[in-house]
Protein backbone atom coordinates (compact mmCIF):
# COMPACT_ATOMS: atom_id res chain seq x y z
CA UNK A 1 0.00 0.00 0.00
CA UNK A 2 0.86 3.37 -0.85
CA UNK A 3 -0.54 6.87 0.50
CA UNK A 4 0.06 10.22 -1.54
CA UNK A 5 -1.44 13.39 -1.09
CA UNK A 6 -4.84 14.04 -3.19
CA UNK A 7 -3.95 15.86 -7.00
CA UNK A 8 -5.91 17.27 -9.63
CA UNK A 9 -5.78 13.78 -11.45
CA UNK A 10 -7.21 11.79 -8.51
CA UNK A 11 -10.33 13.15 -8.87
CA UNK A 12 -12.31 9.99 -10.80
CA UNK A 13 -11.14 8.10 -8.25
CA UNK A 14 -11.32 10.07 -5.73
CA UNK A 15 -14.96 10.91 -5.69
CA UNK A 16 -16.64 7.34 -6.02
CA UNK A 17 -14.83 7.20 -2.35
CA UNK A 18 -15.89 10.02 -1.38
CA UNK A 19 -19.56 9.11 -2.01
CA UNK A 20 -19.60 5.75 -0.34
CA UNK A 21 -18.22 7.47 2.80
CA UNK A 22 -21.35 10.45 2.61
CA UNK A 23 -23.64 7.36 2.00
CA UNK A 24 -21.95 5.47 5.16
CA UNK A 25 -23.14 8.50 7.17
CA UNK A 26 -26.63 8.49 5.14
CA UNK A 27 -25.49 12.25 3.63
CA UNK A 28 -25.96 13.72 1.03
CA UNK A 29 -24.16 17.12 -0.42
CA UNK A 30 -24.74 19.01 -3.68
CA UNK A 31 -22.13 18.90 -6.33
CA UNK A 32 -21.07 22.72 -5.64
CA UNK A 33 -19.80 21.71 -2.10
CA UNK A 34 -18.09 18.14 -3.44
CA UNK A 35 -16.75 20.34 -6.26
CA UNK A 36 -15.61 22.97 -3.98
CA UNK A 37 -14.18 20.66 -1.44
CA UNK A 38 -12.05 18.84 -3.84
CA UNK A 39 -10.55 22.16 -5.64
CA UNK A 40 -9.57 22.85 -1.33
CA UNK A 41 -7.93 19.35 -0.88
CA UNK A 42 -5.83 19.90 -4.24
CA UNK A 43 -5.05 23.51 -3.93
CA UNK A 44 -3.40 23.28 -0.29
CA UNK A 45 -6.44 26.18 0.66
CA UNK A 46 -6.37 24.69 4.50
CA UNK A 47 -7.76 21.37 3.92
CA UNK A 48 -5.21 18.51 3.34
CA UNK A 49 -6.28 15.44 1.58
CA UNK A 50 -4.43 11.91 0.92
CA UNK A 51 -5.25 8.60 -0.48
CA UNK A 52 -4.46 5.32 0.14
CA UNK A 53 -3.38 3.31 -3.17
CA UNK A 54 -3.02 -0.94 -3.05
CA UNK A 55 -0.38 -3.30 -4.85
CA UNK A 56 -2.75 -3.00 -8.16
CA UNK A 57 -2.95 1.20 -7.77
CA UNK A 58 -5.96 1.11 -6.86
CA UNK A 59 -7.76 3.44 -4.58
CA UNK A 60 -8.46 2.02 -0.98
CA UNK A 61 -8.78 4.83 1.36
CA UNK A 62 -8.98 8.65 1.51
CA UNK A 63 -8.62 11.10 4.58
CA UNK A 64 -8.99 14.59 4.76
CA UNK A 65 -7.22 17.14 7.93
CA UNK A 66 -6.95 20.48 8.62
CA UNK A 67 -5.21 22.48 11.40
CA UNK A 68 -6.43 25.32 13.60
CA UNK A 69 -5.60 27.13 16.49
CA UNK A 70 -6.39 26.55 20.00
CA UNK A 71 -7.27 28.35 23.13
CA UNK A 72 -5.74 25.71 25.05
CA UNK A 73 -2.34 25.31 23.19
CA UNK A 74 -0.16 27.68 21.45
CA UNK A 75 -0.14 25.06 18.61
CA UNK A 76 -2.08 24.57 16.28
CA UNK A 77 -4.24 21.46 16.86
CA UNK A 78 -4.83 18.86 13.65
CA UNK A 79 -9.10 18.04 13.16
CA UNK A 80 -9.01 14.32 11.04
CA UNK A 81 -12.63 15.05 9.47
CA UNK A 82 -13.03 12.36 7.19
CA UNK A 83 -11.52 8.80 6.98
CA UNK A 84 -13.14 6.27 4.58
CA UNK A 85 -11.86 2.31 3.49
CA UNK A 86 -13.12 0.64 1.31
CA UNK A 87 -15.18 -2.12 3.07
CA UNK A 88 -13.06 -4.76 1.06
CA UNK A 89 -9.84 -4.16 2.58
CA UNK A 90 -11.20 -2.83 6.25
CA UNK A 91 -9.23 -4.50 8.96
CA UNK A 92 -6.10 -5.16 6.85
CA UNK A 93 -4.00 -1.67 8.12
CA UNK A 94 -5.17 1.05 5.66
CA UNK A 95 -7.26 2.85 8.24
CA UNK A 96 -4.45 2.44 10.27
CA UNK A 97 -1.93 3.69 8.13
CA UNK A 98 -3.99 6.89 7.12
CA UNK A 99 -4.37 8.05 10.56
CA UNK A 100 -0.37 7.52 11.03
CA UNK A 101 0.13 9.37 7.77
CA UNK A 102 -2.29 12.63 8.95
CA UNK A 103 -0.16 12.24 12.38
CA UNK A 104 3.05 12.53 10.69
CA UNK A 105 1.72 15.68 8.92
CA UNK A 106 0.58 17.35 12.11
CA UNK A 107 3.62 16.42 13.43
CA UNK A 108 5.66 18.36 10.89
CA UNK A 109 3.44 21.38 10.92
CA UNK A 110 4.13 21.27 14.88
CA UNK A 111 0.81 20.69 15.78
CA UNK A 112 0.23 19.31 19.42
CA UNK A 113 -2.91 17.65 19.23
CA UNK A 114 -4.56 15.22 16.71
CA UNK A 115 -8.49 14.71 17.10
CA UNK A 116 -11.30 12.96 15.37
CA UNK A 117 -14.99 12.43 15.78
CA UNK A 118 -17.16 9.40 14.40
CA UNK A 119 -20.08 7.98 15.66
CA UNK A 120 -20.68 6.05 18.05
CA UNK A 121 -22.29 3.07 16.83
CA UNK A 122 -19.33 3.04 14.23
CA UNK A 123 -17.99 -0.17 16.21
CA UNK A 124 -15.73 -1.50 12.99
CA UNK A 125 -14.00 2.48 13.00
CA UNK A 126 -14.28 2.56 16.45
CA UNK A 127 -12.41 -0.89 17.68
CA UNK A 128 -9.34 0.59 15.40
CA UNK A 129 -9.65 4.06 17.27
CA UNK A 130 -9.41 2.26 20.44
CA UNK A 131 -6.46 0.92 19.73
CA UNK A 132 -4.56 3.87 18.47
CA UNK A 133 -5.86 7.20 20.33
CA UNK A 134 -7.95 7.64 23.42
CA UNK A 135 -11.46 8.07 24.05
CA UNK A 136 -12.18 11.55 25.58
CA UNK A 137 -15.66 11.07 26.88
CA UNK A 138 -16.76 14.19 25.29
CA UNK A 139 -20.04 14.33 23.74
CA UNK A 140 -20.28 16.33 20.31
CA UNK A 141 -23.26 18.56 19.88
CA UNK A 142 -23.96 20.59 17.09
CA UNK A 143 -25.85 23.56 15.68
CA UNK A 144 -26.74 24.25 11.89
CA UNK A 145 -27.00 27.91 10.84
CA UNK A 146 -28.88 29.11 7.71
Amino acid sequence: MTIHPVTEADRDQWLPLWHAYLEFYESELEDGVTDAVFQRLVAGDGVHGALARDDEGRVIGLVHWLFHPSTWSLEPYCYLEDLFVVPGVRGGGTGRALIAHVAEAATAAGASKLYWLTQSTNDTARRLYDKVAADTGFVHYEVTLA
